[in-house]
């Protein structure tokens, strides 16, 4: 048997307020010159490796990829130092250990509240923050608006609501992704190829729905919104950067045995109070995606075509 695992963990609990913007969040002058100067946080995640990549194919070579170890996100004079003379500021970093936010939710929240709300005071409108659907309560059964109130269910959506609380007040942008696979690190799709290897049958819940996107995809759409918001196209606020259609988890461990050639009929469904978690997931992550319209950036395409062009990098 085998169950899916989400990223990230945060919650309130002893975050500190949000901060203030201040007058640093102006775009530096080369923002007008035509040439844009990048920071990456979180650099060394699967995201952060493909907003590099992303990057580097659109010839961007005035870009700071900044790490854990480089960069320590809860620090104002760290953030300070290395958010000065950006134009865009690329938040990836998180933490995104969803169970052990429950145990740890003071540390989970450093990070995803008080980290966020550091680089929000000092990067204001220049910061697009990268999110979560666990902000939500996953009670729904239509797409959630970018509107939508705060009910997460667990600590790790707690913080990240923190978070986004305080990108919002500063005039940043926000957005939300869900069931993100990719090249780099661990995640669903890489994990069903290597138990395939091992086990004969797979059981896998089919009683939650979200949109699995392409950790590329996204770099690219997050990249596409810096220039939309330098342009002056795209208001700040929250967007949502999912593929476009929905699936359940047993119905994305089919789709990655068909792709690469293994009898689909291995993988059985299951519920999700056959793998009790200490975190609760949202049963339905499916996000709605109207803000696009008039930026000029095209929402994300369809699941299962994404997953079809991803899956070259997890096959021999």
């Amino acid at each position: 048997m085998t169950s899916p695992s989400s990223a990230s963990a945060p919650s309130p609990s002893s975050s500190p307020s949000v901060l203030l913007s201040p007058a640093s969040s102006a775009a530096p002058a080369s923002a007008a010159s035509g040439r844009l100067r990048w920071l990456i946080t979180g650099a060394g995640g699967m995201l952060g490796r493909d907003l590099q990549r992303v990057l580097a194919e659109n010839g961007e070579t005035d870009v700071v990829a900044a790490t854990r170890g480089d960069l320590d996100i809860t620090s104002p004079a760290q953030v300070r130092e290395a958010v000065a003379g950006a134009d865009i500021v690329l938040n990836a970093a998180a933490w995104t250990n969803v169970d052990g936010a429950e145990s740890d939710e003071e540390a989970a929240t450093a990070i995803n509240g008080h980290g966020v709300s550091v680089l929000a005071a000092e990067a204001g409108r220049r910061l697009i923050h990268v999110s979560t659907d666990y902000v939500f309560d996953g009670a729904a059964t239509t797409p959630y608006p970018e509107d939508t109130p705060h009910a997460p269910l667990n600590a790790y959506g707690r913080g990240k609501a923190i978070g986004e609380r305080a990108v919002l007040a500063t005039g940043g942008y926000i957005v939300r992704t869900a069931w993100l696979y990719g090249e780099h690190g661990p995640n669903f799709v890489r994990t069903m190829l290597r138990l395939a290897a091992d086990r004969d049958t797979l059981d896998v819940v089919d009683d939650q729905i979200g949109p699995p996107t392409w950790s590329y995809a996204l770099a690219q759409l997050l990249v596409d919104l810096s220039h939309a918001s330098i342009a002056g196209r795209a208001a700040p606020g929250a967007y949502h950067g999912t593929a476009a259609g929905s699936t359940s988890w047993f119905g994305l461990a089919r789709a990655v045995f068909i792709e690469a050639g293994l009898d689909p009929d291995r993988v059985r469904p299951t519920t999700s109070d056959r793998f009790p978690r200490p975190a609760r997931r949202p049963a339905y992550s499916v996000l709605g995606h109207d803000r696009w319209a008039g930026t000029g950036v095209a929402p994300l395409p369809e699941w299962r075509g994404m997953l079809t062009k991803a899956m070259p990098l997890f096959l021999p």
